[in-house]
């Protein structure tokens, strides 16, 4: 899910990390990092407080968790306010992440206590034995969130690991840190013990390794190449992963499909946060007959748009995050015109709005191999391709190492269709993303270079627990064979019942 990394610079002196405002360049607040083996410590005081946490049972977990969706409600405009300090967005889409996180935080708090339940299951032998399953805890969840989305993503990925009975020590980017910490503080006023989610920062690396080295499961969101080092890291001790990694997602707009309408989708759908979003849409497929009527009305649509910062619901897109982000943006966008790609619309930053703006950018004629077709920007940007038939445009929508997201904009019927030819975890029909990240009950995640594992659903809680199975020898007359006697009298009666339970 985009780059790992944080715009910080380090004070050598005091060892302190100044977090800087992306919007003006200014020094938002210090930050004291912590050392590996401040990360341990940490993991040494969660373990000890885990138990009780577990031991309170899931519906009572479940009544805090509740008390917890109202606290962010009613302090949603202080959330917001800080997320907009730390990342640039726009109030729009802090408030994205204030809904997104507050019904991961219902879902988990309605479905927790059944998926916890132990569950009865068929025996080996019937009425002589009875059997149970049941989750349990793997203990000390560790969750590496990156700055893109830190509301959201932390509630997504640290609510159900608390509700199924873990302690959780999340590495929160430096640069969204404080928006982490708000929640968490919020979490606890709402009957999360102390010390049961702890929140750690410092350099990327060492703290990172540190939570893999120490965690009993790990979470991680963020770039490909570091959650491969993460999976390495995991497997060498033996313990659980999941990973939602880079995106480079596709958008069909099939023939037929209402061009204004598709237009305004991919608008939405690949500008969402200024682009910084593992999901957002970066690459456009077009018949070749609308393609020239398409980019006409995209180009129109796309230089409507309002660039600003406001705590108000002002502006349609907000800045990027960092100077690294405009460079990195920048830098895609001059090497795909020196690959012959022609810029219709954007292809610039706007210092004249604030420090790190960029405006939002539509490409066309790009060339068959063009790196911007098959990298990741994580920016402002769409990549406009035109295709002869459906069958071309699923090729080349899954000609990429990704299968993170995408989304098809036409007839329903014949969209429900093609979307399982799309190799793409998630598979959005007139929309972008919000139609498979806004239902929590159904498992989001990514296809082959895009992660291993589902953040949402069931799944996405039952990831954080090991499967206890129970057995019970029941009182009977006549008890499971020990001795070679025993089994010369029930041998007979044991395949005869073999069979019948065969036909059964």
């Amino acid at each position: 899910m985009g780059s790992d990394w944080t715009y910080l610079c380090v004070n050598r002196d005091m060892n302190a990390i100044s977090v800087i405002n992306p919007v003006n360049g200014e020094v938002l607040h210090e930050l004291n990092p912590y050392s590996a083996t401040d990360v341990a410590l940490e993991f040494v005081e969660a373990k000890k407080q885990q138990p009780a946490w577990n031991d309170l049972g899931a519906k009572t977990r479940a009544k805090i968790a509740a008390k917890f969706a109202d606290l962010v409600i009613e302090n949603q405009d202080a959330l917001m306010d800080q997320l907009q300090l730390e990342t640039g967005k726009s109030r729009s889409h802090a408030f994205e992440e204030i809904t997104g996180g507050v019904a991961a935080i219902s879902y988990y708090a309605k479905v927790a206590p059944k998926l916890l339940k132990r569950k009865k299951v068929r025996a080996g032998v019937p009425l002589m034995l009875s059997a149970y399953v049941e989750p349990a805890p793997v203990g000390v969840v560790g969750i590496i969130t990156p700055w893109n989305y830190p509301l959201a993503l932390s509630l997504m990925d640290v609510v159900p690991a608390l509700m199924a009975g873990n302690a959780v020590v999340q590495k929160a980017d430096n640069q969204t840190s404080k928006t982490v910490l708000a929640l968490r503080d919020l979490a606890k006023k709402a009957g999360v013990p102390s010390g049961i989610w702890r929140v750690v920062y410092g350099d990327p690396a060492e703290v990172g390794n540190a939570v893999t080295d120490n965690a009993d499961y790990v979470a991680f969101t963020g770039s490909t190449p570091t959650g491969k080092l993460v999976a390495e890291r995991a497997a060498k001790r033996l313990i659980g992963y999941s990973l939602e990694l880079g995106g480079k997602n596709p958008m069909i707009v099939m023939p037929g499909a209402d061009l204004e309408k598709a237009a305004e989708i991919a608008v939405g759908s690949a500008f969402g946060n200024a682009g910084q979003l593992c999901v957002s849409i970066e690459r456009v497929y077009v018949p070749n007959h609308a393609l020239a009527q398409f980019e006409e009305i995209l180009k129109r649509r796309v230089e409507s748009l309002t660039l600003g910062t406001s705590n108000e619901f002002k502006f349609d897109l907000g800045a990027l995050t960092s100077a690294a982000q405009v460079s990195r943006v920048d830098g895609f966008i001059q090497r795909a015109i020196q690959e012959g790609a022609r810029v219709v619309t954007g292809g610039k930053a706007a210092p004249e709005i604030g420090a790190t703006f960029y405006l939002p950018t539509v490409l066309a004629d790009l060339p068959v191999g063009a790196e911007i077709l098959h990298k990741e920007v994580f920016g402002p940007v769409i990549a406009l391709v035109g295709y002869n038939s459906l069958d071309e445009a699923v090729e080349l929508a899954n000609a990429t190492e990704y299968g993170l997201n995408a989304s098809i904009v036409g007839d329903t019927k014949t969209a429900l269709k093609l979307a399982s030819k799309l190799m793409a975890g998630s598979v959005n029909i007139n929309e972008g993303y919000r139609a498979t990240m806004a239902s929590m009950a159904a498992p989001m995640g990514g296809m082959k270079q895009s992660g291993m594992g589902r953040r949402s659903g069931p799944g996405g809680l039952l990831r954080y627990t090991e499967t206890r199975t129970i057995g019970v020898a029941n009182p009977m007359p006549i008890g499971l064979p020990n001795r070679a006697k025993d089994f010369k009298k029930m041998a007979p009666l044991m395949t005869a019942l073999a069979r019948v339970m065969g036909k059964l």
